[in-house]
């Protein structure tokens, strides 16, 4: 008889767990209040089943909240090769000198020459030990720059949805795929927990508490699972981040923040560890480095053996992470972008 491995928070393979493809959202909920939220409270382990439009009667009074300003771009592109064999490209980050990170599926070698619409071309310079590219844009024989290309993206791509999401992208999810209050754009993926948002709740969240924004620019990285065996073995992906003065000031205060998202708790955890205002965020949240500054969490329902899901054991410890998971998957909660909320008070 095979015995059962306990648990060990360094081992990656705790972090699994089964999850029915059924429950995998590909669409939201309308109206938006209707998601399911799963209440998570640590003084004493309970779990209360709600939905979103509750949220209010569970948030602490005197609570700041922070949340992630970026704006998904549309940065998937299909172009071909010089053969005429058909390229998919998913733009991941700008890097320096004009040049980017992305994901192309096709094979490529450097030098190689890729063409998309509105003339825009694409060469690669180089190829990544982890899967990425990174290449230059040209349109018309001119060197692009973010700026330019994410406007021009913005007319030929499409929607990035998740690769766990099996469908093409549609109309709606130019804006089901967009927080309501997105600003500035370079994300590739949109901070989920911010999905949940209507127009209404978040003018009466803005009345009830104070908030404040900072910007991360989610990367194709977040989707990555963890591969190797140990936590402490794992290279983290790294975004850029910015937070404003604004923020800053209620970070370095002493009020409980709760923080909307994955996204905004690694920013402001990776400024309570480097006083940072800006760069590169590449901090690892997990029980092996638990948060020190961020006091609550709204999120999502992550994928198994990711980063995310470590996060979320990183608050509320391995064991009840699996167990609010479990209990999840029973009462059939919707996963991951497109599903329901969590909060952790």
């Amino acid at each position: 008889m095979n015995k059962i491995r306990p648990l060990d928070v360094n081992l990656c393979a705790s972090y699994d767990y089964h999850l029915p493809k059924s429950l995998i959202a590909s669409h939201p909920i309308t109206p938006k209040e209707n998601a399911r939220l799963l209440v998570y409270e640590r003084k004493n382990k309970n779990i209360t089943h709600a939905h979103f439009g509750e949220l209010f009667s569970f948030l602490p009074k005197d609570i700041s909240i922070l949340l992630n300003d970026t704006k998904v771009i549309k940065a998937r592109i299909f172009g071909s090769k010089p053969s005429g064999g058909k390229v998919e490209l998913l733009l991941n980050s700008p890097l320096c000198d004009n040049t980017f990170k992305v994901y192309i599926k096709g094979r490529v070698r450097v030098n190689s020459k890729l063409f998309f619409d509105e003339k825009l071309q694409a060469s690669v310079l180089a190829l990544n030990e982890d899967g990425t590219r990174v290449v230059k844009f040209f349109q018309n024989g001119e060197e692009l720059d973010a700026q330019s290309l994410f406007k021009l993206l913005n007319h030929i791509g499409h929607v990035p949805l998740p690769p766990y999401i099996k469908r093409e992208d549609t109309k709606e999810d130019e804006d089901d795929y967009q927080t309501i209050f997105a600003k500035n754009e370079g994300a590739v993926a949109a901070p989920t927990a911010s999905l949940h948002f209507s127009e209404k709740m978040f003018e009466e969240l803005q009345k009830r508490f104070e908030t404040n924004f900072l910007t991360l620019h989610v990367g194709a990285g977040t989707f990555k699972g963890v591969e190797c065996e140990r936590l402490d073995e794992h290279i983290m992906h790294s975004e850029y981040f910015s937070i404003s003065n604004a923020a800053k000031r209620i970070i370095k205060s002493d009020k409980a923040l709760l923080g909307i998202g994955t996204t905004v708790t690694r920013t402001v955890e990776y400024f309570a560890r480097t006083k940072e205002q800006q760069g590169f965020c590449d901090l690892f949240l997990n029980p092996l480095n638990p948060p020190v500054r961020i006091n609550h969490l709204l999120t999502n329902f992550h994928l198994p053996r990711s980063t995310l899901i470590m996060l979320v054991a990183g608050f509320i410890g391995l064991e009840e992470t699996l167990r609010v998971y479990g209990e999840a998957v029973k009462e059939k909660y919707r996963f991951f972008s497109y599903g329901d909320a969590m909060l952790i008070l």
